[in-house]
C-alpha cells in the first residue's frame, strides 16, 4: 500500500495453532484487510492535514515520559510498599472516619427454616421450629442443624453476617413494598410459597444512610490504608530525587 509493506512474517501468531485451514485462510484475510484498510485511511489523513497537526512529537514524548516513570514507581511499589494492614489499623481508621461510611441499602443479619409443605405436620417439625425460636443458644443451633441434615429442611443459622435486604428476599419470598417500615416493625415473618413454609426471625438490622459496620468496610478500608501508603511512598521517592539531583547539581534554573 503506497510505500508500506506487510510481510508474510508478520502474519506469524495471528492465526490460532490448530484452526482448519479454510479458518486460518480468512483470519489471514481479514487481518490483511484490515491492515489495508488502516494504510488507506492513514494517507487519506496525511494528505488532508496540514503539517504543523500532524506533528505529534511533542505529545509522544510526554507519553513516553509517563510510561517509563508508571514502569519505574510499578516496580518501586512493588519492591517497597508495605501491604500488610493489621486489624487495630483498620479499627483505628474506622473509629476516626466512621461518618463517612454510609449505607447505601438497608441490611440485615437473620436466619430462617424452610419447611417442604407436605412435612409441616411431622412431629420433627414442631421441635425444629421450638428449637428456631430459641435464642442465641448453641445447643439448640446444632441440633436444629442435625435435624435440618437429616429431614433434608433448608435452615440458616444466626450468625454475624450482615446481608442486603434484598439479598434476602431471595431465600425467603418476602413481598415487602416498604423496608423501613417493615424493619421498624416486625422482626418475625411466617411466609409460604407453592412448596415451602418460611420461618423468619431478624436479628439485627441497619437502615441505609446510617453508619456502615465496621465488618463490611474492612477489605475497602484495607484498600485506603495500602493507597495512602502508596502516595506516600511515591512522593518520598520524588522528593528524594530532586533533593539528590540538586545537591548533585544536575540541573539548572536559567
Amino acid at each position: 500500500v503506497y510505500d508500506q509493506y506487510l510481510y508474510r512474517s508478520e502474519l506469524k501468531g495471528i492465526v490460532p495453532p490448530g484452526l482448519p485451514a479454510p479458518d486460518s485462510i480468512d483470519a489471514a484475510r481479514q487481518y490483511i484487510d484490515n491492515w489495508i484498510r488502516q494504510q488507506v485511511i492513514l494517507r487519506h489523513a496525511e494528505r488532508n492535514l496540514k503539517k504543523d497537526v500532524q506533528d505529534f512529537s511533542e505529545q509522544l514524548e510526554a507519553y513516553r515520559n509517563s510510561l517509563v516513570i508508571y514502569a519505574y514507581e510499578s516496580e518501586l511499589l512493588k519492591q517497597k510498599l508495605d501491604t500488610s494492614v493489621t486489624n487495630s489499623e483498620i479499627t483505628e481508621y474506622y473509629n476516626e472516619n466512621a461518618a463517612n461510611f454510609q449505607l447505601r441499602e438497608n441490611i440485615v443479619k437473620y436466619k430462617y427454616l424452610r419447611i417442604p409443605l407436605n412435612l409441616i405436620e411431622k412431629p420433627f417439625v414442631k421441635k425444629a421450629t421450638k428449637l428456631f425460636n430459641t435464642t442465641k443458644d448453641t445447643d439448640a443451633e446444632e441440633e436444629l442443624e442435625k435435624l435440618s441434615q437429616k429431614w433434608m429442611f433448608g435452615y440458616r443459622p444466626d450468625d454475624d453476617n450482615w446481608v442486603n435486604f434484598k439479598t434476602m428476599t431471595t431465600e425467603v419470598p418476602l413481598e415487602v413494598y416498604n423496608e423501613e417500615d417493615f424493619l421498624s416493625n416486625f422482626r418475625h415473618a411466617e411466609v409460604r410459597d407453592s412448596a415451602y413454609l418460611y420461618h423468619l426471625y431478624i436479628t439485627d438490622y441497619k437502615m441505609k444512610e446510617s453508619t456502615s459496620p465496621l465488618s463490611l468496610e474492612q477489605n475497602n478500608i484495607r484498600n485506603i490504608i495500602i493507597n495512602r501508603r502508596k502516595l506516600a511512598l511515591l512522593k518520598h521517592m520524588q522528593e528524594e530525587v530532586y533533593k539528590e539531583a540538586l545537591l548533585k547539581k544536575e540541573y539548572e534554573i536559567y
